[in-house]
């Protein structure tokens, strides 16, 4: 499986291992300003990487409502779905950078190498939870 946490500025990425256990960070992509462009390049992990499923963080508010950050994340999902050439799920991904940047925080990462890492460990925290999710 391979996650995705969308943010306005950087795509974090994740995947896991083969048995679908372990997620693990991967990547993270900055945006180009174009959806498109940034959707091959998605594609092109999804092939290299060769997973059979996507993943996508969908932001809900707090209160579990459909806010316009979970709006816009489920237009590009929609849009992600129609190139990827695999099935793309989303999951709520309510507090996943607060948890991933508490976790680097406990590591001891100063703030600017958090800021570098922390979008594709949040898409690790989103992908394990899916992936625990799944095993129950």
């Amino acid at each position: 499986m391979l996650a995705l946490d969308l943010g306005s500025k950087r795509i974090g990425v994740a995947v896991s291992d083969r048995s679908g256990t372990i997620a693990s960070p991967l990547t993270v992509l900055q945006r180009t300003g174009s959806h498109a462009e940034d959707h091959r390049r998605i594609t092109a992990l999804v092939q290299e990487e060769e997973a059979e499923l996507v993943v996508v963080g969908l932001p809900l508010s707090l209160d579990g409502s459909v806010g316009p950050a979970a709006r816009g994340a489920m237009a590009e999902v929609e849009e992600l779905s129609s190139v990827v050439g695999v099935p793309v799920e989303t999951f709520d991904e309510r507090l996943t950078t607060v948890s991933a940047d508490r976790l680097l925080m406990e590591r001891g990462q100063r703030a600017e190498a958090r800021r570098r890492v922390v979008d594709k460990v949040a898409a690790a925290v989103l992908l394990q939870a899916w992936l625990d999710g799944r095993h129950r």
